[in-house]
């Protein structure tokens, strides 16, 4: 155990100093909330396990075999026409473990070609994927899954491919009604640059969260720690909307946390998941750095706040998420949930 607990220090030690590398990151859209019910949790969850396919792109160590057959599509109009698109599934095999498939993209639009006299010389497309195979394999109270990325990046001139593992883990006791799951994100390389020379990083993280349920009421409360290995994540804008030290906004609640506290707070996200009888669940999530970072100083409204629910019937699922970015828009999901062995199951009949 204690040679086991050794090994795991030494990798985050060396993903640590090896995600503190120069330059930007570059598919960033791998970070982005690919279910309705993930958006309604704020963005973010590792922990929460319920038989839910929508989670496994957040955490490969939550696919589990009461997942078998579950088919899951889900898309959103991101921002400003950006459309985003994600569809994943799953199998069972008993002594192989559990495999699943998927596919993410994110198309910006079409654009236009032109020359330095503003003439139409034609139209071109840009759009992020990435094709993704996971497995997942149970011991005992623990489940350890990893997720293989192939990355295409495709900006008319500009191309771009990469591979990228997650490595996760999740621990689960039903007594006690606990779970707890930690990741390792995006940890791979480009394998074509966008530009001959220029090697970009991926948006490397480690994540970790619990969560707790209740055993006279069907509510679960879920905390979930991101970018781990990088502890500073504010930045100083030159319209300092966010934290201030001026007398006008001393009693704003991010003043009064002070450097130290808003630095902590960026890196958690709180969801509440109210469940049903697994016929209907309302979720409902805080981010506080998508606040911090897009909230304007007294007009923050309900900017890193999101909610979602969900009707889940024996053949389908259908999602719903709501997600305040910015006081200018916000981002709508919309998940739909197959359950394939139902369907074989009535047609069968």
């Amino acid at each position: 155990m204690k040679r086991l607990v050794s090994i795991i220090i030494s990798i985050i030690i060396c993903l640590s100093v090896f995600s503190q590398n120069g330059g930007e990151k570059t598919y960033k859209f791998l970070n982005i909330p690919t279910s309705a019910r993930i958006s309604a949790l704020g963005g973010f969850n590792v922990s929460h396990i319920d038989g839910d396919l929508s989670f496994v792109n957040a955490n490969p160590a939550m696919l589990t075999a009461d997942m078998n057959n579950q088919f899951v599509l889900s898309y959103t109009n991101y921002v400003s026409d950006i459309n985003l698109g994600y569809a994943i599934y799953a199998r069972n095999f008993e002594k192989a473990g559990i495999f699943s498939a998927g596919i993410q993209y994110l198309n910006y639009g079409k654009f236009y070609n032109t020359n330095e006299f503003g003439e139409v010389l034609g139209k071109f497309k840009a759009a992020d994927y990435a094709i993704n195979i996971l497995y997942a394999y149970p011991l005992k109270k623990f489940n350890f899954g990893g997720t293989l990325k192939t990355i295409v990046s495709d900006y008319w001139e500009a191309t771009s491919f990469g591979m990228a593992v997650d490595l996760g883990a999740t621990y689960k006791d039903t007594a006690s009604l606990f779970s707890a799951g930690l990741v390792f994100k995006n940890l791979g390389f480009q394998i074509k640059r966008y530009t001959k020379g220029v090697r970009e990083n991926l948006p490397i993280d480690m994540q970790l969260g619990i969560t707790k349920r209740f055993k006279h009421a069907p509510l679960s409360l879920s905390l979930t720690a991101i970018d781990l290995f990088n502890w500073s994540l504010r930045y100083e804008s030159t319209l300092r909307n966010n934290y201030q030290n001026t007398e006008e906004t001393k009693e704003n609640f991010l003043n009064k946390l002070g450097h130290a506290g808003d630095e902590l707070m960026r890196h958690f996200v709180i969801g509440a998941d109210i469940n049903i009888k697994n016929v209907f669940y309302i979720s409902l999530g805080f981010n506080y750095r998508r606040r911090s970072e897009l909230a304007l100083v007294n007009k923050g409204k309900i900017v890193g706040f999101s909610a979602g629910c969900g009707v889940c019937l024996k053949k389908f699922s259908l999602e719903y998420s709501y997600s305040s970015y910015h006081l200018a828009g916000s981002v709508n999901y919309v998940s739909l949930k197959i359950n394939l062995d139902n369907i074989i199951r009535k047609n069968n009949g």
